[in-house]
Parts: structure tokens; C-alpha cells; sequence
């Protein structure tokens, strides 16, 4: 294709001007490429961003865990309230718990299974919650639940929820089927034949629907 300011020629889906460098416009993918569930999601991009995520999980949390031990073990040899080894102990505690729920949040991903369903409602819920001052004093806040009801073709319900950010609740309608990717815990829309978003099924991000990676991953776009 050629450049638009230009005029040098450039290969097509090209998002930036070699030459020049400006951005491009770029050709509306055929909605009949956006229906059906993306074989994309056999990418090894996909188990390679799942691989990471564990690790580096594991790593921030055993971080946290020697920072309790340590800590405690400072307290214990400093306070007059708390000697060692009691401190070291409540330390090693606070830090197996903190290993124990990475394990968990870990073992949960690889146990999660791969499921088709329907949209069946969408519900705005208005709430509000105690927020503490610090002073043994609260307000109250108040805040939008925004829900989205899938239910699997085993008859279960799984809920999509966000607070005050209505992007996932506009993004699905009811009726849309869906599939949800087991290990990255996301959801794909069957019909995206009239969405100009996507979200990514590793990280999450919200990209164009033009796109055909995700800008912060590197994923492939399931489209």
C-alpha cells in the first residue's frame, strides 16, 4: 500500500510509515474472521506468559515471606514487648502462610478447566462499603457493581464483576456464547464481528480490534 503523507509505498498492515513515520490507517478486518473461538489460544506465546506469571508469583511472594521473618527476627531482638524465638516463630508463620496461598493461587490455574457457555444477564448493583479514617472512625463510600452472568453448558454460574468501570459489562450482551481458557482464567467471545475492542486472554490489557497482538504481552489477540 502507499503511504497517505508521503506517498512512498509501504507493506501492507503496516502500522507506521518507514519512511516518514506516520501511522497508517488501517484496513477493517472482515467481520467473518471474528466469528468462532481463535485457535490462537494454542499458541506457545500463551503457556510461555502462564509459565512467567507462576514464576514470578512465586518469586514476589517468597520475597514477602523473608521480609516477615526477617522483620519479625528484628522486632524480636529490638522490642521489649516480644523476644525471640516467639517473634522468629510469628515471622516463619506469617511467611509459610504467604507461601502457602502462592501454591494455592498456582495449583487453582493448573486445576482450571476450559469451558463453553452462554450470557444469560447483566446487572448494575448500587453498594457502598466502610472505609476507616485510622482514628477508630469510618465513612462510607459508595460505588457501581457492574456484573455480567455466564452460565456453563453444565448449568453452573460464573460471574464477571468490576467496580465503577462498565468496559466488560458493555463489551458482552446477553445471548453471546462464550469460552472460558482454562490456566489463564479468561473469557472469549465467539461473535466479535461488531466489536472494535478485545481484551487480551493472557494479561488481561484492552487492545484494538485491529490489533492482531496484545501492546503490553505480546500475545496473540484471539479473533
Amino acid at each position: 500500500m502507499q503511504c497517505p503523507h508521503c506517498g512512498e509505498g509501504v507493506p501492507d498492515n503496516s502500522r507506521f510509515c518507514t519512511f516518514c513515520g506516520s501511522e497508517q490507517a488501517r484496513a477493517k478486518q472482515p467481520e467473518s474472521v471474528r466469528i468462532g473461538f481463535s485457535p490462537k489460544i494454542n499458541d506457545p506465546a500463551f503457556a510461555r506468559y502462564l509459565k512467567q506469571a507462576n514464576r514470578y508469583s512465586f518469586m514476589f511472594t517468597v520475597f514477602l515471606a523473608l521480609a516477615a521473618v526477617i522483620g519479625f527476627f528484628i522486632y524480636g531482638e529490638n522490642s521489649y514487648e516480644m523476644d525471640n524465638p516467639q517473634a522468629l516463630f510469628i515471622g516463619l508463620g506469617i511467611g509459610a502462610m504467604f507461601i502457602s496461598m502462592a501454591l494455592l493461587q498456582i495449583w487453582g490455574r493448573k486445576r482450571s478447566k476450559t469451558w463453553d457457555g452462554t450470557v444469560i444477564d447483566k446487572r448494575i448493583n448500587r453498594k457502598r462499603r466502610k472505609k476507616h479514617t485510622g482514628d477508630n472512625d469510618y465513612y462510607w463510600v459508595n460505588y457501581t457493581e457492574y456484573a455480567v452472568v455466564i452460565r456453563d453448558d453444565g448449568g453452573k454460574e460464573h460471574f464477571l464483576t468490576a467496580e465503577d468501570d462498565d468496559t466488560c459489562y458493555n463489551y458482552y450482551q446477553i445471548g453471546d456464547r462464550v469460552r472460558h481458557h482454562g490456566g489463564l482464567n479468561s473469557y472469549e467471545k465467539y461473535d466479535k464481528s461488531g466489536d472494535s475492542i478485545i481484551f487480551c486472554s493472557a494479561c488481561a490489557s484492552l487492545c484494538d480490534i485491529n490489533d492482531d497482538y496484545c501492546f503490553r504481552c505480546q500475545c496473540p489477540l484471539l479473533k
